[in-house]
């Protein structure tokens, strides 16, 4: 993982870090299909802004939520939360130097 104390890329190495020390946990990526398919994390799952109303995890599972800059996954939070859902925003790859999946 390419480390990241500080700057762009720093909120989303801290929740990376947080979810491999989650049991369970599932990485969320609530971008649209499109940006999903340009560059994604390596095991994240899309779940668009637009469908969360679809969201179907395992019962009890902590949700790790990014998106591109952070905006979109702090309204998919506060949205999965009124849900049920346990969640993180874990913000947004734009910035981060680490790998995507394409």
């Amino acid at each position: 993982m390419q480390k990241h104390s500080t700057g762009p890329g720093a909120l989303l190495e801290k929740g990376l870090e947080k979810l491999a020390a989650t049991p369970g946990g599932v990485l969320v990526d609530v971008r649209e299909e499109a940006e999903y398919a340009a560059g994604h994390l390596a095991g994240s799952v899309n779940l668009p802004l637009s469908r969360l109303a679809a969201a179907d995890f395992p019962a009890g599972a902590a949700l790790f939520v990014y998106c591109q800059a952070g905006a979109r996954s702090a309204k998919a939070c506060a949205a999965l939360r009124r849900m049920g859902w346990r969640t993180e925003n874990i913000g947004g790859v734009e910035g981060w130097a680490g790998p995507l999946v394409r």
